[in-house]
């Protein structure tokens, strides 16, 4: 079993910078794509970016790219996502997803969120 412990959200204001971290544990964890999700009031969860297990590929969201920046620590099983220049459209319940194995990202694990509010 995966369990995925997001930390690091709160309220920031538009133009300022926020890093979530996300505590990873389990079986096999150091395998599989990390990555981030978000879901804002009313509308679907959508992806934001995911980093393989070798650290060397990523993909984001158009929404994220040149902003966001996604990165793993094997050692301590984390993933991280630096946030800057953030934007009020940023606002969302932001979640840690593990599964697969490539820069394609396929949730099997959750976390259970972190809110991310951004104020103008």
């Amino acid at each position: 079993q995966v369990q995925l412990v997001e930390s690091g959200g709160g309220l920031v204001q538009a133009g300022d910078s926020l890093t979530l971290s996300c505590a990873a544990s389990g079986r096999s964890i150091r395998v599989y794509t990390l990555g981030w999700f978000r879901q804002a009031p009313g509308k679907e969860r959508e992806f934001v970016a995911a980093v393989t297990w070798d650290r060397y590929n990523t993909r984001y969201a158009d929404s994220a790219k040149g902003r966001f920046t996604i990165s793993r620590d094997n050692a301590k099983n984390t993933v991280f996502l630096q946030m800057s220049a953030m934007k009020p459209e940023d606002t969302a319940v932001y979640y840690c997803a593990a599964g697969g194995l490539t820069a394609t990202m396929n949730p099997r694990y959750w976390g259970q969120g972190t809110q991310v509010t951004v104020s103008t």
